[in-house]
């Protein structure tokens, strides 16, 4: 994406067929650094149809009211062990749904790190969860690593330290855990050559 096109993206996308519109699916994450030194992630998950449908459960659900409505609060500490969490569903297609809701004080002591979508899977997967709970966690992993690691770079550049673009908690000599999990920080690219060089992999530049 271009930097002109970055406050319309969707306008870099070919022009759609002509098309009607049935559902939307809406998420929003945010992260938070609490008083007592610990952080909040909180997800949130609406679905929605452009169209009247009946349910056995609620009647007519209207265009635009919600169908799902998906709340998560994720505790956890800066070594990304969970220390709480609260979940609310305050829409849902059945009555049975909030029920399965204390089943997720599971997730408590376990890490957001790597194994996290594995071991929530196991734990929360098919009958022993709720489908979309399960999806917002696994996401809610990668928020929780983009708030802890965005706020220890932030400190240190306010204690003077380095202030590079890129993911920074690792010791001196240490393989940064995050390298080849996506494409730009692959082992051999250039973020990788200019900001964790003796990891580098690809070609040297003469």
């Amino acid at each position: 994406m271009s930097a002109g096109s970055a406050g319309q993206p969707l306008a870099t996308l070919p022009v759609p067929v002509a098309r009607e519109a049935l559902h939307t699916r809406r998420y929003d994450f945010r992260g938070y650094r609490r008083e007592d030194g610990l952080f909040d992630i909180e997800g949130r998950m609406v679905d929605t149809k452009d169209y009247a449908f009946p349910n056995e459960w609620r009647g007519m659900v209207e265009p635009g009211e919600a169908l799902h409505d998906m709340i998560i609060r994720l505790t956890i500490d800066s070594d990304f062990t969970v220390h709480d969490i609260a979940l609310v569903t305050a829409a849902s297609p059945y009555a049975i749904c909030p029920a399965i809701t204390p089943t997720f004080d599971a997730v408590k002591g376990m890490s957001v790190s790597k194994g996290w979508s594995k071991n929530l899977i196991a734990t929360f997967g098919g009958a022993h969860g709720c489908t979309h709970h399960l999806e917002m966690l696994r996401a809610m992993g990668t928020v929780a690593f983009q708030t802890i690691f965005g706020w220890r770079m932030r400190e240190k550049r306010v204690a003077g330290g380095d202030s590079g673009e890129g993911p920074a908690d690792t010791k001196p000599g240490q393989r940064p855990g995050f390298l080849d999990t996506c494409h730009a920080l692959a082992s051999d690219s250039d973020v990788v050559r200019e900001h964790w060089p003796e990891f580098y992999t690809g070609a040297r530049k003469s």
